[in-house]
């Protein structure tokens, strides 16, 4: 059964991974397609990176993301070009950081990128598995790195204006806060709707979910990064 998509108000609509799920049958299926939902801007090379967050609870599919991933979620990975670092683990709840090693390499080159990362407290010239170490070292239960927007490509004047590292005004909510013009922002969070809608309607229509975790033609430049 293939869903169908309608736009809303001249933007494409996300059908929810939810309503996507009862498709697949089998708990890998199940999960493959919760990945590919998930990671659909990285695979799109709209994003370097996402955090997936897995509780080990069920969810309306009737199906535990947490188990099904501690079963299958690195066999799935290591089949694509992304690759996974884990920046908490607990007894019920993974916090995973998804990501395209290439883009995500090429973004932290950039020397604005860089000079706020060092101003963050981050070893200037630092290889990208030190910098992620270092990322994970710093998410405990009582903080949370706001410079973790720069890895996962939010513009990095956002970044920035949140850290407090500049005086740009706060210009609205968008799925970060926005900070001075806001065309740039809200067109980058336009592309990663769309992204979702892209994988939305390939994960409805396909009956192998493992296929959409593969890169896709890469007509995408990651040049929108922390614009």
């Amino acid at each position: 059964m293939a869903f169908r998509l309608r736009s809303v108000r001249g933007t494409e609509s996300v059908l929810p991974w939810q309503k996507i799920a009862p498709r697949f049958t089998s708990e890998k299926d199940c999960l493959a397609s919760f990945i590919a939902y998930e990671t659909a801007e990285i695979i799109d090379r709209v994003k370097p990176a996402n955090l997936v967050n897995l509780s080990d609870r069920f969810l309306p599919c009737g199906r535990n993301m947490f188990r099904a991933w501690k079963k299958y979620g690195p066999s799935l990975l290591s089949r694509t070009d992304l690759e996974l670092k884990v920046l908490r683990s607990r007894e019920d709840n993974l916090l995973l950081f998804i990501f395209r090693r290439s883009d995500l390499q090429s973004l932290l080159k950039r020397p604005s990128v860089r000079a706020l990362l060092s101003r963050a407290g981050y070893l200037s010239g630092a290889d990208l598995d030190t910098i992620l170490g270092e990322l994970a070292s710093r998410l405990t239960d009582r903080s949370f790195p706001h410079e973790i927007g720069l890895f996962l490509g939010y513009p990095l004047k956002d970044v920035a204006a949140f850290m407090g590292l500049t005086s740009i005004p706060f210009t609205c909510q968008g799925p970060w806060k926005i900070y001075g013009d806001s065309n740039t922002s809200l067109h980058l969070a336009e592309c990663h709707r769309n992204s979702r809608y892209r994988m939305a309607r390939r994960l409805g229509k396909t009956s192998c979910p493992q296929l959409c975790l593969l890169r896709r033609s890469p007509g995408h430049a990651a040049s929108i990064y922390a614009a």
